[in-house]
């Protein structure tokens, strides 16, 4: 029917091979509202996937959950994490 993705390119080489579309959305008990920058988009750990019918998925890898459509803009977990262009700038001088 879909594609079926993976988790990351780590977990592809162990054990764990449940495809993205499989995994549980996360619940009000990870997410909590935020009104800053804060929010699941701006996030380290955020992705999005073209799943089945080229219908985005959007995920989070540090809980390895779905994020409903829309709370990605308006809900952050405890994990929040920069991101590296927002921690290192967009092309970091090498030194």
């Amino acid at each position: 029917m879909g594609v079926r993705l993976r988790r990351s390119a780590l977990e592809e080489s162990g054990s764990l091979e449940q495809p993205i579309e499989e995994w549980p959305y996360l619940d009000q008990e990870v997410l909590v509202p935020a009104r800053s920058r804060k929010v699941c988009m701006t996030c380290h750990w955020f992705r999005h996937h073209a799943g089945p019918n080229c219908i985005p998925l959007l995920t989070c890898q540090l809980h390895q959950g779905l994020i409903a459509q829309g709370e990605h803009l308006t809900s952050r977990c405890q994990g929040w994490t920069d991101d590296m262009t927002s921690q290192r700038g967009w092309a970091p001088e090498v030194a």
